[in-house]
């Protein structure tokens, strides 16, 4: 089963016209602002109706480039940690740290317990600080074979790079992709709150690695369990182990690459906390990083400047989902309805208490999940409403940031995304067995996220 939706632009751009034609029909409103511990935030008893300004055709075609203008600097971020992260990848120290820990796993009892844990762990880290997510599928490739080597099947294989890097991703802290973007439109300090961020990341990291193994050690024990016995029985008939053999183990250069990238993240999470670093400091580390690894891998500059330019190039189809949804801020804004919406969505968020309204929060974002799963994009498109509707609500903005992000934890199932459309093609997977296998893991993240935002809530963070 594959559900078909029009794609994200699609969406965002019909979104467009919709909020232009809602600026002829929605009367205008405002809300008076009032600074607060030093931050801006909305006076919830001032809301008063103003003359609309309705946006017309030409409104409508020139809030694009508007978009564009006003997201500048997170676009130019973007396509800058996009080179970046690609020089690293032309590297291929990455693929080599796996296939080293695999090779090992025959000869270590340590590296066969720890292997699941060691690799749903680093692609986890892998979302939660620079937004893996399209780049863990070609690792399909890598551990579906693996899997099957190691008795266990094809779900546990996509299930290690693939829901090992979206939970990372969903449950993030320090992405600058969703994170970042969400609080830097949010008006809250740059990767602040990573504390309790990290927090929800391991735990939600540990319930997943703690789903696989129990899953992984049934299968071995007895592999008709498997939701894909009969598609791996197939598989195991043409299975090449021969990468894994014939890998001679790693390099110095591959391990001086990787230590350069702990040593980046580290420093970024040092310069966040204790020197209030943003945007321009960490994107200036990021190509700090990428220049290098290009010298420790000794690329040539012209290498260098490809790989660069093809991560950027990747990253444009990131940017203009970002400037179409910063578009529909504009428009919003411009049609003196944004404080309107605000002012008639906030009894349906509204509740008896502050945790309740945060997890009415995450299921809305949820919803929006199944139709626009860009991180990126959503936080540009439901920031820009729901940081002031928590104002109004009385949840904290960052609370707020972690239901969106939460949001995103249906995305290894949901039929819309491209990214779980094309892992599960790529591994020969029927969409509906891999709901099947997935459905107690997502029922335990819904769980999990509700009770983590009640937290947050209790705790005022």
């Amino acid at each position: 089963m594959k559900l078909r939706l029009p794609n994200t632009f699609v969406l965002l751009f019909a979104l467009l016209a919709l909020i232009a034609a809602a600026t002829w029909l929605v009367p205008g409103g405002q809300y008076d602002t009032v600074m607060v511990n030093g931050k801006k935030v909305i006076d919830p008893d001032s809301f008063r109706h103003v003359p609309a300004n309705p946006q017309g055709f030409v409104a409508l075609l020139t809030a694009p480039i508007k978009g564009f203008v006003e997201a500048g600097l997170i676009i130019g971020f973007v396509l800058l940690v996009g080179g970046a992260f690609n020089v690293l990848h032309k590297t291929e120290a990455i693929d080599a740290m796996i296939k080293s820990v695999a090779k090992a796993h025959s000869r270590s009892k340590l590296v066969r317990v720890g292997l699941i844990p060691l690799f749903v762990t680093l692609f986890s880290i892998g979302g939660a600080t620079f937004g893996m997510a399209e780049e863990a599928i070609p690792f399909v490739l890598i551990f579906i074979p693996l899997a099957l080597a190691l008795r266990y099947d094809s779900v546990v294989g996509v299930a290690i790079p693939f829901v090992g890097s979206q939970i990372g991703f969903a449950t993030a802290f320090l992405n600058p992709f969703n994170v970042g973007i969400a609080q830097q439109i949010a008006g809250v300090p740059m990767f602040s709150g990573i504390g309790f961020r990290f927090v929800c990341w391991l735990v939600f990291t540990a319930v997943t690695i703690a789903f696989l193994m129990v899953y992984a050690a049934r299968v071995k024990a007895d592999p008709t369990r498997s939701y894909t016995f009969e598609l791996d029985e197939e598989k195991r008939k043409t299975l090449d182990l021969s990468a894994f053999e014939r890998f001679a183990g790693m390099t110095l250069t591959h391990k001086l690459v990787l230590w350069l990238f702990a040593a980046t993240l580290g420093g970024m999470i040092v310069g966040v906390v204790k020197y209030e670093w943003y945007i321009h400091e960490i994107a200036a580390l990021f190509l700090v990083m990428a220049i290098a690894v290009g010298l420790v891998a000794r690329l040539k500059a012209d290498d260098w400047v490809a790989a660069f330019v093809a991560g950027a190039k990747d990253m444009v189809s990131t940017a203009l989902v970002i400037a179409l949804a910063k578009a529909t801020v504009v428009l919003l804004r411009d049609g003196h309805i944004i404080d309107t919406m605000l002012h008639n969505l906030a009894p349906w968020v509204e509740s008896s208490s502050a945790m309740f309204s945060a997890q009415k929060m995450f299921v809305i974002q949820t919803v929006i999940n199944f139709f626009i799963h860009s991180g990126t994009g959503q936080a540009a498109l439901t920031m820009p409403i729901m940081a002031p509707l928590a104002d109004l609500v009385g949840v904290t903005r960052q609370l707020a940031i972690l239901a969106f992000q939460f949001g995103e934890l249906s995305t290894p199932i949901i039929p819309t995304s491209g990214i779980t459309v094309g892992v599960l093609a790529l591994a020969g997977i029927p969409y509906t067995t891999w709901v099947r296998a997935m459905l107690k893991m997502q029922l335990a993240y819904l769980v999990i996220a509700l009770i983590l935002l009640g937290v947050g809530a209790q705790i005022g963070w």
